[in-house]
């Protein structure tokens, strides 16, 4: 089993005036004053690459947003079988106020930094901070809108379009965090190995690494390294995810 390390372990510090999720995150739209109460219940943890954060049904006491790095979301069933569910990108939220215990495993799949709250009173400054709750709304109901939208992936896409999908995605997310406006081009490190895209998308090894040859191939991306991806034309991304829509970058 993956050790869970302690916030003690990784002493960070970040002010939040230069965090480079602060106009995503839960705490997107704080004054001041909100801010400097949250700088005095919030510190910093790290995991390394494979190490679980918190397993499902655990004792969270706290709730976090992830600042750097990726995390996955799976369920495990009674049989040992376990099925992902979710990402978690930076300016996620991780946690759920009201709910002490953890609803699913929640992994690093590459080095994670969270910036966590100790979660009584993070819940006390909900109920007097409209800002903090209006804004953890809005994120819950666009996870709501990924998780129907991945719905649509895992049942319906091809292989090649699940895999434009996915990269779209992040591609989004990291235009986002960079307050990239639309751009033909766009450039990034892609946070997943292989292994986990496959695991992610319910694809074999083999056809992820086949898929996204054909997409370099066909001049859809450009790969430098394992990882670095180029997308010389976003809406042309766009349409070999299948998706009907525009294209256009989430603000």
């Amino acid at each position: 089993m993956p050790k869970v390390r302690t916030a003690q372990e990784t002493p960070l510090s970040q002010d939040c005036d230069n965090c480079p999720i602060r106009h995503r995150a839960v705490c997107a739209r704080c004054e001041a004053d909100e801010l400097r109460f949250l700088e005095t219940i919030k510190y910093y943890r790290r995991f390394d690459a494979g190490q679980t954060v918190v397993w499902s049904g655990d004792r969270m006491d706290f709730v976090a947003s992830v600042v750097s790095g990726i995390a996955t979301l799976s369920q495990t069933m009674e049989d040992g079988r376990r099925q992902m569910v979710g990402l978690l990108l930076p300016s996620d939220f991780v946690g759920r106020p009201g709910r002490p215990a953890a609803a699913y495993d929640v992994t690093a799949t590459s080095d994670l930094v969270m910036c966590c709250f100790r979660r009584g009173p993070f819940e006390d400054m909900m109920r007097t901070t409209p800002s903090i709750s209006q804004r953890l709304l809005e994120m819950t109901l666009d996870e709501l809108d990924a998780a129907r939208e991945w719905m649509l992936l895992l049942g319906r896409k091809t292989a090649r379009e699940k895999i434009a999908s996915l990269v779209a995605i992040i591609a989004r997310r990291d235009a986002s965090l960079k307050l990239h406006g639309r751009s033909q081009s766009l450039s990034f490190d892609l946070p997943l190995t292989r292994e986990a895209m496959a695991d992610y998308l319910g694809l074999t090894l083999e056809t992820v690494s086949r898929q996204i040859s054909a997409l370099k191939k066909d001049g859809v991306i450009q790969l430098t390294g394992q990882r670095h991806v180029t997308i010389p034309d976003f809406n042309r991304l766009v349409e070999e995810t299948g998706d009907d829509t525009d294209g256009g970058f989430l603000v």
